[in-house]
């Protein structure tokens, strides 16, 4: 290939596509907020079934590539275990998921925050430093009530599911 050629754009996904992925959060999100349980229940089975079924790739996979075999042993392992176990224990596993999720975020929160405060006393100015302060609050509220949190996340899944559908819904019609 020339250099003075001009280069393909990568080719953006169909607009109907786009249009499936809207219409589809909203569904979600609406089931969310009006059968909180029973579909928050259902999307954590859809993800131990999902967990099993990578994990099955990534044992195969092992045959197919040897690099890093004992990773993708240990990955595809605890892979089928936990699809193993969210798929056989439905109730359990959906606080516990739930609440991991929590905790991830709530750390996540931690550190972003804590490098935001720190970037803002290195020069980046007010507002990454406000910003920081925000986001370690936020996570010391999730660490400190995990249960309540893991509680109210699927509606706020549930609202940001139709938010995101409206927003897909709109880019769909834009790229008609």
């Amino acid at each position: 290939m020339s250099l003075t050629q001009p280069q393909k754009e990568a080719k953006a996904a169909p607009w109907w596509l786009v249009l499936l992925e809207g219409i589809s959060l909203i569904i979600i999100g609406i089931f969310l907020l009006t059968s909180t349980a029973k579909a928050t229940v259902f999307i954590i089975q859809v993800m131990g079934i999902y967990w099993i079924i990578s994990g099955i790739f990534q044992l195969i996979g092992l045959f197919m590539d040897h690099t890093a075999w004992g990773w993708k042993l240990f990955a595809g392992i605890i892979s089928i275990l936990a699809g193993v176990i969210v798929v056989g224990q439905p109730l359990m596993a959906t606080v516990v998921v739930l609440s991991v999720a929590i905790i991830i975020l709530g750390i996540q929160g931690l550190v972003y925050g804590g490098i935001g405060v720190y970037q803002a006393f290195k020069g980046a100015g007010w507002g990454a430093g406000i910003l920081g302060a925000i986001s370690i609050l936020f996570g010391l509220i999730l660490l400190g009530n995990t249960l309540i949190a893991a509680a109210t996340l699927p509606w706020v899944l549930g609202v940001f599911g139709i938010i995101g559908g409206i927003f897909a819904i709109v880019a769909a019609f834009k790229m008609k």
